[in-house]
């Protein structure tokens, strides 16, 4: 008789950009098995592959350059691709951010067809604090997230809670995929715009606000992740 899994293997991708000490804890507290890795080699083993990021696109997508290939080749064999702030908008095809910045044509991932585009001048930028999470359609990184608990601590440690079903994001871009359907959830600043995304097959998805960074919401999506790698 085989013994289940009990325990995902989880690469988190270390390109240089990311706050992979605060990814790697909350991926430990939701169950995992967490290693970083700079070894594109080392993602077949995995059962997930997590591509977190703070910082620019352009700059992104050229720190990632090494893991290109491999990981859209993981994704498309079905592998479970988690991309978190900067992670997600590299998922999708390009941003007008490097174009705002002069740094020309960038060109993401395209895991999920799509554009990041900037906030209207009309708002702060960047969208930094707590927001509402929409959610809008079934997907298994959501499973459960209406029915957290009412209170979430902070996560900046200034005390006091948010609604549960709050994340915390800080960025200036967000994106606006090609196909509606891509969006799981979605968050109001000026506009609403979709602040967890996934790609047809549902096994590449990613969350535009930090989920290591969001209390019982979203240390919630990150065990749904987990459980998700386990199942598949």
């Amino acid at each position: 008789m085989s013994v289940r899994q009990t325990t995902a293997d989880v690469v988190v991708v270390d390109y240089g950009l990311g706050n992979l000490r605060s990814v790697t804890r909350g991926l430990e507290r939701a169950g995992a098995n967490v290693s970083l890795s700079e070894d594109p080699a080392e993602f077949d083993a995995a059962d997930g592959i997590v591509l977190p990021g703070v910082g620019a696109f352009s700059e992104g997508m050229d720190n990632a350059g090494p893991f290109r290939e491999a990981l859209v080749e993981q994704a498309e064999a079905g592998k479970p691709l988690f991309g978190i702030c900067l992670g997600m908008q590299m998922l999708l095809t390009t941003s007008e951010e490097a174009d705002h910045e002069g740094q020309g044509d960038a060109e993401g991932l395209d895991l999920i067809p799509g554009k990041n585009v900037r906030f209207s001048r009309d708002q702060t930028v960047p969208h930094m604090g707590w927001n509402e999470l929409d959610v809008t359609r079934d997907h298994p990184l959501v499973e459960g997230v209406d029915s957290v608990g009412s209170k979430t601590p902070r996560a900046d440690g200034t005390g006091g809670s948010v609604d549960g079903e709050h994340a915390y994001f800080v960025h200036s871009y967000y994106a606006v995929p090609d196909d509606e359907s891509a969006t799981v959830a979605t968050t109001g600043y000026g506009t609403d715009f979709a602040s967890i995304v996934a790609n047809d097959a549902g096994n590449v998805f990613g969350t535009q606000f930090h989920p290591e960074k969001s209390g019982e919401t979203g240390l919630r999506i990150l065990r749904n992740y987990v459980d998700y790698c386990l199942d598949h």
